[in-house]
């Protein structure tokens, strides 16, 4: 996973797999999906992230199984 944040645009892209965009969908007027072949979730972007998602701050944390 690739998580990338563009103070410049205040753009949030994350980046779940690294394989082909197939389509992209508008989620809303902010928010684009990109998917694979198969329809899966391969990546989002994310606009206005400050206001609507707390970048740049990020936290990540991994539990056991």
């Amino acid at each position: 996973m690739k998580i990338r944040y563009f103070a410049d645009t205040d753009t949030l892209h994350i980046e779940f797999r690294d394989v082909a965009v197939a389509e992209t969908r508008d989620l809303d007027e902010d928010t684009i999906l990109d998917l694979d072949l198969r329809g899966e979730i391969c990546a989002m972007t994310i606009e206005h992230a400050s206001r609507r998602a707390g970048a740049p701050q990020l936290s990540y944390e991994q539990i056991a199984a």
